[in-house]
Formats: C-alpha cells, structure tokens, sequence
C-alpha cells in the first residue's frame, strides 16, 4: 500500500499592513505631489510652449501640473492650452468668474479632486468669497445665487449627468434667464470640455500644485 506523504501548511507570516490604531491620525496629505500616476518622460517643447510654462512661473509662481502632464506630447499640449484659453479667458458673454463656476460645478459632479482643488481656487479668487468657492464645490444648489447662475449650473449640470435628456425646454430655460444664443454654446462647451479634462485628469491619477489648496483662503 502507498504511503500518503502529507503536505505541511504553509506557515502564517506577519501582516503587511499595519494593525488599526484607534484615534490614529491621518498621514499628511500637503506633500508635493507627483503630477500624475504616468511615469512619462518629458518631450521636447516648442518656443511657445516654453514662453508660456514661463509666463505661468511669472504670473502665479507655478507651472499648473495638468500642463506637465500634457508635457510628454508638444502637439497634445499646444492644442490643450490653445483650447483651455480660448475657452476660459477669450471673449464671452460670460464672464471669467461664471466659466470658473461651471467648470467647479461640472467637476464637483464627476468628484474631480485635480479640477475642484484648481478652479475651486480660480472662484474663489474671482468673486472674493471663499466661502463661494466652498458652496460650488461642494454643492452649488445649496448656494445663495440668482436665477441666472441656478439655470445656468442647472444646465451644466444635465450636460454631465443626462446630456443625452437635453432639449429644447431645457434650453429655452437658459433663454429666460438673460443667455443669448452665443451663451448657451459657451456654457455647454465649458461644461462639455470639463467633462473631458475630469475624465482624463481621474484616469491618470492628476493631481494638483498644492499651492492651489491655499489661494484666497
């Protein structure tokens, strides 16, 4: 008769991860972060692309890290910027600070911490009103705003969560708030692109200059 030769169980290591401490205190969260999880090397930038990196070190002391990352692709970045400015700082009939709050009450939607901690920043500076800034972050329905600002991050909204549910009673809604034609394309091209640059920034783990978290406090 065979013998059976009985195998050993593997012997219990110690746990690699810490025993819960109870009342332990978060580790600190205010390092320098890397811009994003990629570990992609940086291209080579064109004259216009490096005057600009500059222009960003002169004006606020910083090159944003959602410029870095597009760093790796000259032709990606050049197109983002170019976009992202013409959107966001060229002529509208709405103002800097109304495309800010679009931008914080789409990202606010899609849990964007990249976009929320950067344009949270940019309202809050805008209006003067930090607690603004918090209201729009965090939920801007709760905010003390005019009918136009309710219709208009009302439709930014619907943009990220039911586009496809957006018609013309949803426009016409915007169209009574004061916002000519021109408007509701700005608004829904603000909204639509934040939508996009939040997507990205959750996908590669972008995270923002900590210099943002501390702006017009």
């Amino acid at each position: 008769m065979t013998s059976v030769t009985k195998l050993k169980k593997p012997t219990k290591t110690a746990a690699a991860t810490p025993r819960p401490v109870v009342g332990e205190t978060p580790p600190r969260q205010d390092g320098e972060p890397a811009p994003m999880a990629l570990d992609l090397a940086p291209g080579e930038l064109s004259p216009a692309m490096r005057a600009y990196f500059d222009k960003c070190r002169e004006k606020i002391g910083f090159v944003p890290h959602v410029l870095t990352s597009y760093a790796h692709d000259n032709t990606k970045l050049e197109a983002f910027a170019a976009f992202y400015n013409d959107l966001m700082l060229g002529p509208s009939g709405l103002s800097k600070l109304e495309r800010e709050m679009i931008a914080v009450a789409v990202s606010s939607e899609n849990h964007c911490f990249y976009c929320l901690a950067a344009h949270g920043a940019a309202v809050r500076q805008l209006s003067g009103d930090p607690v603004l800034g918090e209201l729009v972050a965090m939920n801007w329905r709760a905010a003390d705003l005019s009918l136009r600002h309710r219709a208009m991050l009302g439709f930014a909204a619907k943009v990220t969560r039911h586009s496809h549910e957006i018609g013309e009673t949803d426009r016409d809604n915007l169209r009574g708030a004061g916002f000519a034609e021109r408007d509701i394309w700005d608004i829904a091209a603000v909204a639509s692109f934040f939508n996009m640059s939040n997507r990205m920034a959750s996908a590669v783990d972008m995270r923002p200059n900590r210099e943002y978290h501390a702006q017009a406090r």
